[in-house]
């Protein structure tokens, strides 16, 4: 899973590569206002025929990835790390498949760390049923459920988690790096 995402991770920071140089501040209104130079953004890759990469500029993912994306400090992921530092190695790689795999398998580990910050806590053991276990006869019946010790249970829950910090991981926000600005891309 992680690996297939980390592939479209690549292909989509191939394929929008500079684009944050192409991104306009319109700050004619109270809240600002984020335009993507599309005509700009083709013309300096040279890719002004190119009808697949322009149907994707003109689709409303596009026009959500960059009303999200586009304001120039935010919290930074994976995908600001790969635009802004990593074009050269994924440029480099193309013709290596060894070395394109084992960047895929790296950023499919880095995935997996983001979403799982405490790996200890995200995975238990459930151990295997036993030889024949499939077999038995004797099949015991559901225990009742205690009320009121579920209530109680849940009472002790909700007093540990009111008390306890929160879970999730607070996103700092930076200042977006530009990366390489796009005339430097001219390949398809």
């Amino acid at each position: 899973d992680k690996e297939v995402r980390a592939i479209f991770l690549r292909l989509f920071a191939q394929l929008f590569q500079g684009y944050r140089s192409c991104l306009q501040l319109i700050r004619i209104h109270a809240e600002p206002v984020i335009h993507f130079h599309k005509a700009a953004f083709l013309g300096q890759r040279g890719l002004i025929e190119n009808d697949f990469l322009t149907k994707v500029l003109n689709g409303m993912a596009f026009a959500g990835f960059v009303s999200e994306r586009g304001p120039p400090f935010r919290a930074c992921d994976l995908f600001d790390e790969l635009v802004a530092f990593e074009v050269e190695r994924i440029k480099a790689e193309e013709g290596n498949p060894p070395k394109m795999i084992k960047h895929v398998r790296e950023l499919a580990e880095q995935l997996f760390k983001n979403e799982n910050p405490n790996p200890h806590i995200a995975f238990q053991k459930v151990p295997r049923p036993t030889e024949g276990s499939h077999l038995r006869v004797h099949i015991l019946p559901f225990p009742r459920i205690n009320e009121c010790r579920v209530q109680e249970l849940l009472q002790e829950g909700l007093a540990r988690s009111q008390g306890a910090p929160p879970a999730t991981r607070g996103d700092k926000k930076c200042v977006v790096p530009a990366g390489p600005p796009v005339g430097m891309f001219t390949s398809s």
